[in-house]
């Protein structure tokens, strides 16, 4: 897989996995809320309902992407289905880009929902975040319109989530 090794977090690398969201998500887009940015940096808040998995190089062992998934069991609030699973906080270090690490942890995803037998695989995305939305459709997901909603953030703002969707053969 391009010299990249999909692992489960440690406990000890959330402060990197932090960073390393941070530092893709603020590369990439200029006009984040505030709080989210922070957010960013504290994956270790939301262990409780998501699993975190890092990327690493396979020679050097360093982090170079993560991906959170929603831990059987939650829903988001009723929007995700029993036989869905859910995927958010996908990053790739600035550093690694170009390597597939996106690609790699979005089919790692995929083949995650399928040892559990999901149905699908679910995820929210930015309406900003082009160079995603790309890589979802070039692995088969598409958007649903009908499970989109309207977010207001913190500084009044509000922010459309799309949904991406990708149906898994039975």
């Amino acid at each position: 897989m391009n010299g990249i090794r999909i692992r489960a977090a440690a406990d000890d690398e959330y402060a990197a996995i932090g960073a390393l969201t941070h530092a893709a998500y603020t590369h990439d887009y200029d006009d984040l809320p505030r709080n989210y940015r922070e957010e960013l940096k504290h994956p270790e808040a939301l262990t409780r309902e998501f699993e975190f998995f890092v990327a690493e190089d396979a020679s050097t062992g360093e982090l170079i992407g993560t991906v959170a998934l929603l831990r059987p069991g939650f829903d988001m609030h009723g929007e995700i289905a029993p036989d869905e699973l859910y995927f958010r906080l996908l990053a790739t270090s600035p550093t690694a880009r170009g390597r597939g690490v996106g690609i790699a942890l979005t089919e790692f995803a995929v083949d995650q929902a399928q040892a559990r037998g999901a149905r699908a695989v679910v995820l929210n995305s930015g309406p900003d975040m082009l160079g995603a939305h790309a890589l979802y459709r070039k692995l088969g997901f598409s958007r649903r319109g009908e499970r989109e909603r309207v977010i207001e953030l913190p500084d009044g703002r509000r922010l459309e989530l799309l949904t991406f969707v990708l149906d898994l053969a039975a």
